[in-house]
């Protein structure tokens, strides 16, 4: 996600950039990239909930020891993701300051934006590829020598029509719709764009009304997907993005369902809710110029009962959850709830 960067400003509507680098790390390593413990680093920022898709399917499958994990700043400068979180301002394993400086070792004055999810080539610096969509996919089906014992099948062969299929109706109207609406610059296409971000979420809860998860019923890839932006919804999405017919908080079932996932190991323990919060409110100043960051919404709810457990469904299927999050990947209590 480069958010800064593609914004939607002026009259034009809201366009998200296509990933450049598509590169495909493969366990065959067909791209030039074969799948190899220890290689390659994964660069995120947990404010985007693209990078979250990939920090949230790195931990379910227990990758934690074969890729790397950089965490940059929320906070964006005009010279890209910056890793100011870092002793000296520098990652300490590609020995960088910026984002930037990967893709530009990869292609110099390359076009489009830096963006994350990111994952570079450590011997060598470069970037191999920052395609959000096709990352956590990958993370699931090529990387499979890798994952730990019990990890969850997150893209299953014999479901994987109908996954996608929901995907794509999620990422169309609420993963990208929140966006459209949040950066529209006409009243018609805000409305559009908000009246499709909560058509598609009454159509969700009404799935979800009577089976645990979104296909089958176990965890996929499509929860992963739509929990990224359910977290956001009402600490940014409802006010910044002005997508407040309702709050998620007042949706019985998408709050629940929400609650269920934050409180499975992997989901909730990769949210920083002050990373989300600072990077929304301070980066867009065209929406918010006063960069004053809300002291609300109260997050203490996400540990609340959800009883989504009587609809059956084992989050793990035969498989098992992941174990504690390594101490140097631990959210920093200020981003908890």
């Amino acid at each position: 996600m480069n958010d800064s960067g593609n914004s939607g400003y002026g009259r034009k509507p809201f366009q998200r950039s296509r990933s450049h680098f598509t590169d495909r790390i493969t366990a065959d390593g067909r791209d030039g990239w074969p799948v190899e413990a220890g290689r390659y680093r994964l660069v995120v920022s947990r404010a985007c909930p693209w990078a979250s898709r990939a920090l949230i399917s790195r931990r379910l499958l227990g990758l934690e020891h074969a890729l790397s994990l950089a965490v940059a700043d929320p906070l964006q400068d005009d010279r890209s993701w910056r890793f100011t979180l870092d002793p000296d301002g520098r990652d300490p394993v590609l020995g960088i300051r910026y984002l930037s400086e990967a893709y530009d070792r990869r292609e110099p004055g390359h076009p489009g934006g830096v963006s994350v999810p990111a994952i570079v080539d450590v011997p060598s610096g470069r970037l191999v590829t920052n395609d959000f969509q096709r990352i956590t996919l990958d993370l699931a089906t090529e990387w499979t020598a890798l994952h730990r014992d019990g990890a969850p099948d997150l893209y299953p062969e014999r479901r994987r029509e109908e996954i996608d299929e929901v995907m794509a109706g999620v990422y169309e109207d609420v993963n990208n719709g929140v966006y459209k609406a949040g950066f529209a610059t006409e009243q018609e296409k805000y409305e559009a764009a908000c009246a499709g971000v909560f058509r598609r979420l009454e159509l969700l809860a009404a799935r979800l009304e009577g089976q645990r998860y979104l296909v089958g019923g176990t965890l996929t890839e499509a929860d992963i997907r739509l929990f990224t932006t359910l977290v956001r919804f009402d600490a940014a999405y409802h006010g910044h993005f002005k997508c407040n017919r309702w709050k998620l908080t007042e949706n019985p079932v998408l709050w629940a369902y929400a609650r269920d996932l934050f409180q499975t190991p992997g989901f909730g323990d990769t949210v920083d809710f002050d990373h989300i919060k600072r990077h929304y409110y301070q980066v867009h100043t065209g929406i918010n110029p006063t960069q004053v960051v809300p002291l609300g919404p109260d997050s203490s709810g996400w540990s609340a009962p959800h009883h989504r457990e009587i609809l059956g469904g084992r989050p793990f299927g035969d498989g098992t959850p992941p174990g504690p999050v390594p101490s140097a990947e631990a959210v920093p209590a200020a981003g908890r709830p």
